[in-house]
């Protein structure tokens, strides 16, 4: 008798606490022996599982071998009127008497055949000039002090054996795209084709369907570029990049990078490709320089304006605030509560966008799991419209303590007042700036309004106001 996990452990959990077993019996409605049974097992560990006893014989070698001979027949016979696996089961039982399974036939054929693909090699490819292909990579790099893993975007051009390459934090599409268009200006034309492996986000080829994600879509229409998808286990049919991916991997990134951000990690990739280029050949022995001419003269020209690698989707904020995008939290602002609202998610940052297109929050990207990703200003239109919350607001924590104390004592114009201030003159010089301008004026005994802050956080970003003095204002308007 089969007794379901459920059971068992109920049966285990009610002997640990003393439940007599003829009650276990009674309750479970199972024998007392099999109670005893799975009560008194000492080890429940996973056993592996028992390989089921042949029900036919296998394939002997006398009949193994007169499949071999019959495949080794089809060579030379049309291609529709070759053996399948199936009409070979069918001679094997008519013709020899066999008793063993389909499936014993079907992998002996399958075996044959891998067999023969595996020692015929692939056919060498000749890549017309304009095309590139393109693929992905993994490689790890010490950021800001924190080990991460990254993914290599290369982009090769097979005829002239130029190759480039990018770090991206993903291979999302909106990863891809950006990484895509910023090595197009990085060669200064856009490829005539680009070929890419089945498994990146860009597209998928299904039965000899593709079917493309919108953004990369657009981003192909926007550089009139043509695409093919190739499968990804077929390495002859994209060679060339996924032999890049390794060179550049091996020759610009060991040992493991240590760099303060991935700006700087990708001018450092940007240069060793340039280096690289520069000491390599093509197939026919020509400089990499020379053949890429040829490579440049069949790409066409860079559109006048830069690709926007974003990708749209809707999310409803909570009361809180946040929308959830990619399973990571974004601060909107409690001014949102409970609206729906539109999130531009690009490679580096999240845009949010409320009714009519204005912008509620533009936050940094994250990836993986962590805090919510909050922006102080986003926080300042709920504060504005109730000044008296700003007590137990979060925004103290981003403030300098002598701002906040100030504020603490101002009214709630003042308020207001200060608040509103700091978020316009955030959008020129940044909220930091911001906060330094409005505590100079604060500490000169005003309440700080749009223009004072406003010059006075230029100085600040500019890196010349420490020693400045804040501006006369003719708002003069107290606590």
């Amino acid at each position: 008798m089969t007794v379901p996990l459920d059971e068992i452990n109920d049966i285990r959990e009610m002997d640990a606490v003393g439940v007599p077993r003829a009650e276990i019996a009674r309750r479970l409605s199972l024998s007392r022996n099999t109670v005893a049974k799975y009560a008194d097992m000492a080890d429940m560990s996973p056993a592996a599982p028992e390989a089921r006893p042949r029900a036919r014989r296998a394939l002997g070698p006398e009949d193994a071998a007169w499949i071999d001979a019959v495949l080794e027949a089809d060579l030379g016979a049309p291609r529709k009127q070759r053996h399948t696996a199936k009409r070979i089961y069918d001679r094997l039982v008519g013709e020899r008497g066999y008793e063993g399974s389909y499936s014993t036939v079907q992998r002996r054929v399958r075996a044959w055949r891998d067999g023969r693909r595996a020692g015929a090699g692939y056919l060498e490819l000749e890549w017309a000039p304009g095309t590139a292909q393109a693929d992905f990579g993994n490689f790890e790099a010490d950021m800001a002090e924190e080990r991460l893993a990254l993914k290599l975007l290369v982009v090769s051009l097979p005829h002239s054996n130029a190759r480039y390459a990018r770090a991206c934090m993903s291979q999302r599409s909106e990863c891809m795209c950006e990484g895509l268009s910023r090595i197009f200006e990085q060669v200064g034309r856009a490829p005539a084709a680009l070929v890419l492996d089945n498994a990146t986000e860009a597209g998928r080829m299904s039965r000899g369907e593709v079917t493309e994600s919108r953004l990369f879509s657009l981003f192909r229409a926007h550089y009139r570029c043509a695409s093919r998808y190739c499968n990804p286990y077929s390495g002859n049919e994209k060679g060339s990049v996924e032999n890049a991916v390794g060179f550049i991997r091996r020759n610009l990134l060991v040992p493991v990078p240590s760099v303060g951000s991935l700006e700087e990690l990708n001018g450092l990739l940007a240069a060793g490709c340039e280096r690289l280029n520069a000491a390599s050949r093509c197939r026919d022995g020509r400089p990499v320089a020379e053949a890429l001419a040829e490579d440049l003269a069949a790409m066409a020209a860079l559109p006048a304006d830069p690709f926007d690698a974003v990708r749209w989707v809707r999310a409803r904020a909570d009361k809180r605030g946040y929308v959830t995008v990619d399973g990571r939290e974004y601060v909107a602002g409690p001014a949102w509560h409970s609206r729906e609202l539109l999130v531009g998610v690009r490679a580096a940052t999240v845009e949010i966008l409320a009714d009519r297109g204005r912008r509620a929050a533009l936050l940094p990207r994250a990836w993986g799991a962590g805090e919510p990703v909050r922006n102080p200003l986003s926080l300042v239109p709920a504060l504005v419209a109730r000044p008296r919350a700003f007590g137990e607001s979060t925004i103290r924590r981003d403030m300098p303590a002598g701002l906040v104390e100030a504020v603490d004592r101002m009214d709630a114009a003042g308020r207001r007042q200060t608040l509103r201030s700091i978020s316009r003159a955030a959008e020129a010089s940044g909220f930091e700036a911001a906060c330094g301008a409005a505590l100079r004026v604060a500490e000169g005994g005003r309440v700080p309004d749009d223009a004072t802050v406003d010059v006075l956080a230029r100085r600040i970003a500019a890196g010349g106001a420490e020693a400045a003095e804040a501006p006369t204002s003719a708002s003069t308007t107290g606590s």
